[in-house]
């Protein structure tokens, strides 16, 4: 099927406003990097999304699923197919007694956003998140983490759609979290909704202090000041990934616009003009070296999209 019979399908059958055509990637990924996709579709709703996702299977057309993009390398051929943005992020709050609350919260929530609001109303626990750039979707399928915090400790269930759109209920058991991972990860499905169990805290401040040490500790040791993916690496298993880089006297390294970052030896950072290529070749040359000098194999912790 053409890429201009799926934009008018969407647009004229699925009635959905937000459709486009060769729309490159570089605009919804925090890297700035990638080439085009075929199509690209924010669907605002779950109905919207199961819309989609029949018509691909009827006609074989390949998805991708997004969130906000801060945890993706699109490659500089682009992606095929339909990308689907999910964008729907409604968030409710529900009081289970004096000390805890509910919060369903949709896979397109920011996590920003979502502190920002349970922070007004007193509510603790999702402190190490408010700093991390992405979506509710996006932080439980890779069960993101930071302070000392992960989202295994504070999720109850997952309400989640598999590729013939049918809805599938989670507990956290079922999730299969582990570092940097979860059943997401590893098979086709799409999380639409997370159940949170969080605090009521009585004293606010204590919230936002936290926050704000987390912002300031962010600012102070994180390459903020290029476009990145975040973490690049993950830590191993008996070593810090990015310790092993720095000892290596990679800090700084370049090829092409990628660049080891300069204050952060775990991320790798767009100083302008990267390609995905850059970016991979330069992880590989990183992964080389680290396990000519230690015998430790790092691996990705940022997704890799496209051909």
């Amino acid at each position: 099927m053409q890429k201009d019979e799926i934009y008018n399908y969407c647009t004229e059958n699925l009635g959905i406003a937000d459709v486009k055509v060769d729309e490159p990637m570089s605009k919804h990924t925090s890297f700035k990097i990638g080439g085009t996709a075929d199509v690209f579709v924010k669907a605002n709703s779950i109905d919207n999304l199961k819309a989609i996702l029949n018509f691909s299977k009827q006609n074989g057309i390949e998805y991708t699923i997004i969130g906000n993009g801060s945890n993706l390398l699109v490659k500089d051929n682009g992606i095929r197919g339909i990308v689907i943005k999910l964008d729907f992020k409604d968030i409710k709050i529900e009081n289970l007694n004096d000390k805890q609350v509910k919060v369903t919260a949709e896979a397109g929530a920011m996590l920003g956003s979502l502190a920002q609001t349970l922070a007004k109303e007193n509510i603790s626990g999702f402190e190490f998140a408010s700093g991390i750039p992405g979506t509710i979707g996006g932080a439980v399928r890779m069960n993101a983490g930071a302070y000392g915090g992960e989202f295994k400790d504070i999720v109850v269930k997952t309400k989640c759609m598999d590729e013939n759109g049918n809805i599938i209920v989670l507990n956290n058991e079922e999730q299969k979290f582990s570092y940097r991972h979860s059943i997401f990860s590893e098979e086709k499905l799409i999380i639409l909704e997370t159940e949170l169990l969080l605090n009521i805290e009585e004293n606010s401040e204590e919230i936002r202090r936290k926050m704000a040490e987390y912002l300031e500790s962010r600012k102070a040791k994180q390459p903020l000041n290029f476009p990145s993916a975040g973490s690049t690496f993950k830590r191993g298993a008996d070593f810090i990934t990015a310790k092993l880089i720095d000892e290596c006297g990679l800090k700084g390294f370049s090829i092409g616009g990628a660049q080891v970052s300069e204050i952060h030896a775990g991320f790798v950072v767009n100083t302008g003009n990267a390609t995905a290529e850059d970016v991979l070749n330069l992880v590989n040359y990183v992964k080389e070296k680290v396990f000519e000098k230690f015998g430790k194999e790092i691996e990705l912790e940022i997704e890799v999209l496209g051909e």
